[in-house]
């Protein structure tokens, strides 16, 4: 949630050595990763916190902290300054007078304003104050503190790397609705994932979906599973293999521009897409790819091949090679890097 604490000693002061007026302070600039950071290990993910969308519409018009992440750096000087190790925490009274957002300096101060010495105790009044100096959170805090004087070595605590799922997933995303639709021949939408899965992209604005497939069956599995394909085109085929090759007909006339796998076998649209004659093969080998979104990597990582190629000799490799490198870039990645692994250690092409 921040930067690592310097080595060092982390040391109390006991109750003898405390008196009225005496303070400590920290200062932190909350940053995003704080705020995600607070939402995974509490829990609370209110989406004036998280959702950057939701909250530009609330009534603060940005994403603010979580109220009880400045309760803890408050916890922090009480625990590690003043009074510092040894400290029971006993109450504390909070009152939040104004949001803190990403990028916003807090200081924060504690300061002893009552001692009970018959049971070591403290009142101490808490503030956490922004960059123009005004108060954010205000309270009061009741400690015992330490009766002895404690000296530690300051412990290194690990690092805490935060991995967005689904980041590069939803950056793809954003890339193609930023484009005009494409039009799509969906082949064989005959059971409710594929042909939901085609009006959901639709609903996105990435596809203009042409349905190809028995169209007594595609309106069946539309009625069925509620979804509406109101004024889709439906090009009707009479079986799965008929719907394949009427879908690549549409590409190579131009009526659509990409194909869509439906409720059928690969290898039934794959027969149709590399056929000799009303195919769609090119002077290069057509290769599979997957596109694997991996929280420990920033970018699409794209793993080929996985399905059509088993056994390429080298210039097949090169056409595989050169067709995730094009992919890469379609999908925002100017300078791919390849990496090429051999699943035997002989290397013979």
């Amino acid at each position: 949630m921040s930067d690592p604490e310097p080595l060092g000693f982390i040391e109390n002061r006991p109750f003898d050595e405390i008196k009225v007026g005496d303070c400590a302070e920290l200062v932190r600039t909350l940053t995003a990763q704080d705020i995600d950071a607070f939402a995974v290990v509490s829990g609370d993910v209110n989406p004036a916190h998280v959702d950057e969308e939701f909250a530009e519409g609330d009534i603060f018009h940005k994403v603010i902290a979580h109220g009880m992440w400045g309760g803890a750096l408050i916890s922090n000087v009480l625990g590690t300054q003043l009074p510092g190790p040894g400290t029971i925490y006993l109450e504390q009274s909070l009152k939040f007078l104004k949001p803190v957002g990403v990028g916003d300096t807090v200081v924060v101060r504690v300061e002893v304003t009552e001692r009970d010495a018959e049971r070591h105790r403290l009142t101490l009044a808490c503030t956490c104050t922004n960059g123009d100096g005004k108060p954010v959170i205000e309270g009061i805090a009741k400690v015992i503190a330490p009766d002895r004087k404690i000296r530690r070595p300051r412990m290194t605590m690990p690092d805490l790397v935060l991995h967005k799922h689904g980041k590069a997933h939803g950056e793809m995303l954003a890339r193609a609705q930023a484009l005009a639709p494409t039009a799509t021949a969906v082949v064989h939408p005959c059971d409710k994932a594929s042909l939901e899965g085609a009006l959901q992209a639709r609903d996105l604005g990435m596809l203009v979906p042409i349905l190809v497939g028995p169209a007594a069956r595609i309106r069946t599995v539309a009625q069925e599973n509620d979804l509406d394909i109101t004024g889709l085109e439906i090009v009707d085929t009479p079986h799965s293999h008929a719907a394949a090759e009427a879908a690549v007909d549409l590409v190579r006339t131009g009526a659509a521009r990409a194909l869509m796998k439906g409720a059928l076998h690969t290898d039934e649209v794959m027969s149709a897409v590399v056929s000799k004659i009303g195919g769609l093969r090119t002077e290069r080998r057509m290769s599979h790819v997957y596109v694997m979104d991996v929280p420990t990597y920033p970018k699409p990582l794209i793993i080929t091949d996985a399905a059509i190629n088993i056994a390429p000799d080298l210039e097949t490799k090169t056409d595989i090679i050169q067709n995730a490198i094009d992919l890469a870039r379609a999908i925002g990645n100017d300078l791919p890097k390849v990496a090429i692994l051999s699943a035997v250690e002989t290397v013979n092409a």
